[in-house]
């Protein structure tokens, strides 16, 4: 593969984590909203996260010269969200989301951005394991649910 090819598939990938981070910081509005008062701050460390990933990665992408993707006017939840139970499971679903694009740029890209993408997987994973309270063998992998990676981008 050539290097500018190489370019693509990772500025690629950068743009749909991006866009993954978008969904979960409007997710985690829905969740703090709903997940009780126990877990109002875990919500809140969560939420604080994301956007400074999001902000980052938009960076990042600018300064690959493209335009950073848009987040959307709003976002359709994967299932109804009316109490502090559906709030959590809400949460780690998101966070398995984030995870699983999040692989799909440790795949894309090289060095320093490699690192964090496996750091900032490693923490969606640990987050989704609270939130659920059990996990998964190999958080971030698609395969293990039946979807391919673009099936599994998050829509919050």
């Amino acid at each position: 593969m050539s290097d500018e090819a190489e370019k693509r598939r990772e500025l690629k990938a950068l743009q749909a984590v991006l866009a993954a981070e978008h969904a979960a910081v409007y997710g985690y509005g829905v969740v703090g909203g709903r997940v009780g008062e126990e877990r109002r701050a875990e919500a809140r460390a969560a939420y604080d996260a994301h956007r400074a990933r999001r902000d980052t990665l938009g960076r990042q992408v600018r300064a690959l010269g493209a335009t950073p993707v848009a987040a959307r006017a709003g976002y359709a939840l994967p299932f109804p969200v009316p109490d502090a139970a559906s709030a959590a499971r809400l949460a780690a679903e998101l966070e398995e989301r984030v995870a699983g694009v999040y692989s799909d740029l440790v795949r894309a890209a090289g060095g320093e951005r490699r690192r964090a993408a496996a750091q900032a997987l490693r923490e969606a994973a640990v987050r989704a394991v609270r939130w659920r309270g059990g996990s998964v063998a190999f958080p971030g992998l698609a395969e293990r649910s039946g979807t391919t990676s673009a099936q599994a981008t998050p829509t919050a």
